[in-house]
C-alpha cells in the first residue's frame, strides 16, 4: 500500500499488520522541470522544452522524478519486488487521484494495482476501504493534469513579461495574480476614499422605577419625517447620497438642548420572535475563515494543523467542498449532543445540509472528528495540544452543534417620539433582543470578523416592557460626532470568501494562494490586515492594462466551470488547451479560446509595454511613486527640476498623504552636510538610505589622465568607493554631529596585535552588531561604545573565553515587551531586540517580527502565529543512521571435529 505521507503510513500499518507493507510516497513523485537544468538530455533542444509542454504535440506534458525523490522512488521499487498486489491509497481528492497515476506510470508494477481510497484514518475505516477498491478515475487524473499544464502555461509566459517591465523574481499565476488584484482594488478604494462626518443624538431614556431595566439607550433616527444621515448614506467621495437629513455640529447640539425636559411617548412596539438555525459542519474554506476569525490562525497554519490531525486520525479529511455528514456520524453527533445539553437541545430529526457548490470537488463529508463515536476535546487532552487541540475542539464544537436544536428568543424594535421646544418632530429608536432557549448556542457561536461589524448570535440587549402612548423621559441627551471609514482591508478570511464568492480557486488552494502572494512581496500584513506592496500596484497594473482577461473575475471563474467540465468528461482536454494557449481560430470556442490565445497576446503585448509607465503610480497631484531597481521611492517635478524621496516600506499605500509625503521629500537626497573631514578634506554627509540612515564622504569626480596629442583621449579610472557607516541606535540624520560622523567614518578600528599569534585584532561593526575580529575568528562586543573604547588587554582576554553561539547577551538583556502565554508551548512570550531586529521567543523558538508587526502593537495570537510559522519551517531532526553489522572476517579453519556456534540474527 502506498500513501502520502510516512505518519499515515506508520498509523496505517499498526491496523493493517504484517500481511501488508505500508509505504509513503511523500507527495509528488513527478512533476514538470522546474528549470533547464531538470530537462533530459535528449529534449534540451525542443522549442518547448523551457515549458515542460510539448504545445504542438497535444499539450503531451514532459514528466521527470524530481532530484530529491529518486531516492524514494527507488525505495518503491524495490518494495515491489516481495509483494503480490499494488493498493493506491493516496488521498481522495484529484491531486490524490494524480499522483496515484503518476506511481503507477513510474513503477509500473507486474503485479495487480487497485485504488483505495478512505476519508479518515481509523481501523474500521481503512479495513472498509480494503474491501471496496476501484480502479484510477482517468477523468480526475485528466482534470488535475490540465490544471498543471494550464497554470504552466500561464506562469511561464507571463512571468517573464514581469521581468522584463517590472522587476526579476516575480512572478503571475492564474489565481495568484487574480488574488493581488482584489487586494490592491481594495487599497485604491481606501486611498479614493474621502471621510465624512454626520452627527445625531444618543439619548438614555428612563422608562420608570418599577420598568426592568429602568434605563435604555436610543438614537434619533428622523427629524419632521426625514431620515436622519447615518454612514451609509455617504458615497466614497465624501457626498450624501441620498435624501437622508445630515446634522452638523451645531444642529446637532441645538436640538439636544431642545429636546432637554420635553415629553416623549412611545409611538410604537413591534415584537417578533427570534430564530437562529446551526451552521452547517466545516468544510475547508469554512474552516480556514473561522479559524481565522476565532483563533487567529493563517489559512496555512490552520491546514498545517489539520493535516496533522487528519493523518494522526482525529478528524476526517481536510480537503472537501461538502457540509455533508454520514449517518454514523449524525448519530454521533446527536447523541453527543442529547448527554451533554440534553434531549430538549436535540431536534426530533436529523440534519441534513446540501450544497450547491459552484466548481465543486469531488463528494467528500465535511470536516468532522473521526470514528462513529467522537472524541470530546477533553479526551484527548493528553494526546494533542497546541494548535492542533484547539482546532479540535472547534471541530468539535461546530459538528456537535450542526445537529442541535434552534436558538429561540424574543426581538422587540421600538420608535420614540416627541417634539422639540424649538418646534421640531423628533423620532427615536431602539431595538433589543432576548433569547429565551439558547439551543446549539450552548455548543458554538460563531465569531463576527472585527472588521465586516455585526452582532453576534448570542448577544442580547434587553428592553423594558413598554406600551404605545407610554410616556418617558430623557435621562440624558448627547450630540455625538461620526467619520464615515473606507472598506476594510482584507483579512486572509475575508479573502478566503471573496475568492469563493466570485468561484474562483479551490478552498484546497486558498491557504498556498496567500501564503504566495506574501512570500513573493505582493502582499504583507499590518496586525491581521492584508495590505499591498507598491509593487503589487505596479504588477497588477500592467496585467490590467495589457493582460485584462487574464485578471479578470468572471473569466477566471469562467475557467473554473470548464475545467469542471473537463472533469466530467464533456469538454475535451486537448481542444481547450489549445484554445487558451494559441486562440480561438486553433481551438475551441469557449471563455478562455475568446480571450485571443495566451501566446499571441504576450507576443503583441510584450514591445508595447511601456516599463516606465507600468512602474509609475500616480499617487495625488504630481506626485508618482516609481517602482525602481532597489524598490519603491516618491518622485515629482518642481520648478522643473525632478525631487526624489526614499519611500519606507511599512507605509501602507493608503496612508501616503500629501504631508506625509511632504514631509519625505524635505528629506535631502543628496544629504545633509556635516561639514568637512580636517584630515582628507572630502565633505561629510548624513543621509537616509533603504537599510536606514548612514553617513559618507562625498569625493570628488576622477579626471581622465592627459593624452598624448593626437593620440585617443584616455577614460577617466573608476570613482573609488567612499567610506560609509551606518549610524548607531539612538542616532539620526537631524541630530547627528561631524565629530559622531567621523568616529563612525573611523571604524574598522585597529585593536592591536595579539601577541601570541602575531594577527591582527579589529573592532568593527556589523550587520549583526559591534564585533571583534582576528582572522576568520569574530566575538561579538556587548554595546557599540566598545568599538571606540575597548582595549588590547581587553580583546585578548574576550578571546581567551570559549566561543558563545547564539545571542551573547540575550539572556541579559531585559525585553522589549512581555506579552501572554504561547497557545502552543503554553510558556510565556516576549519581544527581545536581536541582531535581526526585534524577535518573538517564548525561551525555545525565536521568530522574528515581519514588516508591519511593530514592538508596541504586536498581539498575541500574532506572536503565537510567528512562532507556530517557524516550527514548522525548522528542519526535522535527523535520524541517526542504521548501524550496520561490523563486516565478517573470515572463518578460520576448524577441526572437522568442532561443531559451529549458533549464529543469532
Amino acid at each position: 500500500m502506498i500513501v502520502e505521507s510516512g505518519t499515515k503510513a506508520a498509523k496505517i500499518q499498526k491496523f493493517l499488520g504484517k500481511d501488508y507493507v505500508v509505504e509513503a510516497s511523500v507527495g509528488h513523485i513527478r512533476d514538470l522541470p522546474r528549470g533547464a537544468a531538470d530537462v533530459p538530455a535528449k529534449h534540451k533542444g525542443e522549442a518547448w522544452a523551457r515549458l515542460g509542454v510539448d504545445v504542438d504535440n497535444s499539450f503531451a506534458p514532459l514528466y521527470i522524478i524530481t532530484p530529491e525523490k529518486r531516492s524514494k522512488v527507488a525505495e518503491l521499487r524495490e518494495a515491489l519486488k516481495s509483494v503480490d498486489e499494488v493498493l493506491l491509497a493516496t488521498d481522495p481528492d484529484r491531486e490524490g487521484e494524480a499522483i496515484a497515476w503518476h506511481l503507477l506510470d513510474t513503477l509500473k508494477p507486474k503485479v495487480p494495482v487497485r485504488r483505495m481510497v478512505f476519508h479518515e484514518i481509523s481501523e474500521p475505516a481503512i479495513r472498509a476501504a480494503v474491501e471496496n477498491l476501484r480502479d484510477l478515475d482517468q477523468d480526475m487524473v485528466d482534470a488535475q493534469e490540465t490544471r498543471r499544464i494550464l497554470d504552466r502555461l500561464y506562469g511561464y509566459e507571463v512571468s517573464p513579461v514581469l521581468w522584463k517591465k517590472v522587476m526579476p523574481k516575480l512572478s503571475a499565476g492564474r489565481v495568484q495574480s487574480v488574488a493581488t488584484r482584489i487586494v490592491v482594488a481594495r487599497e485604491r478604494e481606501r486611498m479614493a476614499f474621502v471621510s465624512a462626518s454626520y452627527w445625531d443624538i444618543a439619548a438614555q431614556m428612563d422608562a420608570g422605577a418599577d420598568a426592568t431595566p429602568r434605563q435604555f439607550g436610543s438614537r434619533l433616527v428622523a427629524i419632521d419625517g426625514a431620515r436622519v444621515a447615518t454612514g451609509r448614506d455617504f458615497g466614497p467621495d465624501g457626498r450624501l447620497k441620498s435624501d437622508a437629513t445630515a446634522l452638523d455640529e451645531a444642529g446637532a447640539r441645538r436640538l439636544a438642548e431642545a429636546l432637554e425636559g420635553r415629553d416623549l411617548t412611545v409611538e410604537s412596539v413591534e415584537s417578533k420572535p427570534y430564530t437562529r438555525k446551526p451552521y452547517p459542519p466545516f468544510m475547508t474554506s469554512t474552516l480556514q475563515q473561522e479559524a481565522g476569525r476565532k483563533l487567529r490562525f493563517s489559512a496555512d497554519r490552520t491546514m498545517r494543523s489539520a493535516q496533522r490531525l487528519y493523518e494522526n486520525g482525529y478528524i476526517t479529511y481536510l480537503r472537501t467542498d461538502s457540509t455533508t455528514l454520514s449517518a454514523s456520524a449524525i448519530d454521533a453527533a446527536r447523541s453527543q449532543a442529547r448527554e451533554l445539553y440534553g434531549d430538549a437541545y436535540v431536534p426530533d430529526q436529523p440534519r441534513q445540509y446540501t450544497r450547491k457548490v459552484k466548481n465543486a470537488q469531488e463528494a467528500h463529508e465535511a470536516i468532522r472528528p473521526a470514528g462513529d463515536v467522537f472524541r470530546t476535546p477533553g479526551e484527548i487532552a493528553r494526546e494533542v495540544d497546541g494548535d492542533d487541540f484547539r482546532l479540535y475542539e472547534l471541530i468539535w464544537q461546530r459538528t456537535v452543534a450542526s445537529q442541535m436544536a434552534d436558538a429561540r428568543g424574543t426581538t422587540v424594535s421600538v420608535r420614540i417620539a416627541g417634539t422639540a421646544a424649538t418646534g421640531e418632530a423628533v423620532t427615536f429608536a431602539t431595538s433589543g433582543r432576548t433569547i429565551t432557549f439558547p439551543g446549539f448556542l450552548r455548543a458554538y457561536v460563531e465569531t463576527v470578523d472585527d472588521q465586516a461589524g455585526g452582532e453576534a448570535d448570542d448577544a442580547e440587549s434587553r428592553l423594558p416592557e413598554l406600551t404605545k402612548g407610554q410616556s418617558l423621559t430623557a435621562a440624558s441627551l448627547t450630540a455625538e460626532g461620526h467619520s464615515t471609514n473606507p472598506p476594510s482591508r482584507f483579512t486572509e478570511p475575508s479573502l478566503i470568501k471573496q475568492l469563493e464568492d466570485l468561484g474562483i480557486g479551490r478552498p484546497s488552494t486558498y491557504a498556498s494562494i496567500i501564503k504566495t502572494i506574501q512570500d513573493r512581496g505582493y502582499v504583507w500584513k499590518k496586525g491581521q490586515a492584508l495590505v499591498p506592496s507598491w509593487i503589487a500596484f505596479a504588477v497588477v497594473g500592467l496585467l490590467e492594462h495589457h493582460f485584462g482577461r487574464l485578471v479578470d473575475y468572471d473569466f477566471t471563474a469562467a475557467m473554473e466551470d470548464e475545467l469542471d467540465a473537463i472533469a466530467a468528461g464533456t469538454q475535451g482536454r486537448t481542444s481547450w488547451l489549445s484554445g487558451f494557449y494559441f486562440g480561438a481560430e486553433q481551438g475551441s470556442e469557449g471563455s478562455v479560446a475568446r480571450a485571443g490565445g495566451l501566446k499571441k497576446l504576450v507576443g503583441v503585448n510584450l514591445e508595447e509595454i511601456d516599463a516606465r509607465e507600468i512602474n509609475s503610480v500616480p499617487v495625488f497631484d504630481d506626485v508618482v511613486v516609481r517602482v525602481g531597481r532597489y524598490g519603491p521611492y516618491l518622485e515629482r517635478v518642481r520648478d522643473g527640476q525632478s525631487q526624489r524621496a526614499n519611500l519606507p516600506e511599512d507605509l501602507p499605500p493608503d496612508e501616503l498623504t500629501p504631508e506625509v509625503a511632504e514631509q519625505l521629500f524635505s528629506v535631502p537626497q543628496e544629504g545633509r552636510s556635516l561639514g568637512v573631514d580636517p584630515i582628507s578634506g572630502h565633505e561629510i554627509v548624513a543621509k537616509e538610505g533603504r537599510y536606514g540612515p548612514y553617513v559618507t564622504e562625498v569625493l570628488p569626480e576622477p579626471e581622465a589622465p592627459p593624452a598624448a596629442e593626437g593620440a585617443k583621449p584616455k577614460k577617466a579610472p573608476a570613482k573609488p568607493k567612499p567610506r560609509t557607516g551606518s549610524l548607531f541606535k539612538g542616532m539620526s540624520t537631524e541630530t547627528i554631529t561631524l565629530e559622531d560622523a567621523l568616529r563612525l567614518l573611523s571604524l574598522p578600528r585597529l585593536v592591536g596585535t595579539d601577541p601570541e599569534t602575531g594577527e591582527e585584532i579589529t573592532a568593527q561593526n556589523g550587520r549583526y552588531g559591534p564585533y571583534l575580529k582576528k582572522g576568520t575568528d569574530s566575538r561579538s562586543l556587548t554595546d557599540e561604545e566598545q568599538l571606540f573604547t575597548v582595549t588590547l588587554e581587553e580583546a585578548v582576554e574576550i578571546y581567551k573565553q570559549p566561543k558563545q553561539r547564539g545571542r551573547r547577551t540575550a539572556a541579559a538583556t531585559p525585553p522589549l515587551r512581555e506579552l501572554g502565554v504561547d497557545a502552543n508551548s503554553k510558556k510565556p512570550m516576549v519581544i527581545k531586540d536581536g541582531r535581526f531586529g526585534p524577535y518573538v521567543t517564548d525561551g525555545e523558538t525565536n521568530a522574528s517580527l515581519r514588516k508591519g508587526d511593530s514592538v508596541e502593537q504586536i498581539t498575541d495570537e500574532r506572536a503565537s502565529e510567528l512562532l507556530a510559522e517557524r516550527r514548522a519551517k525548522a528542519p526535522a531532526p535527523k535520524k541517526a543512521p542504521a548501524r550496520k553489522a561490523p563486516a565478517k572476517k573470515p572463518a578460520a579453519r576448524k577441526p572437522a571435529t568442532r561443531k559451529k556456534a549458533p549464529v543469532e540474527k
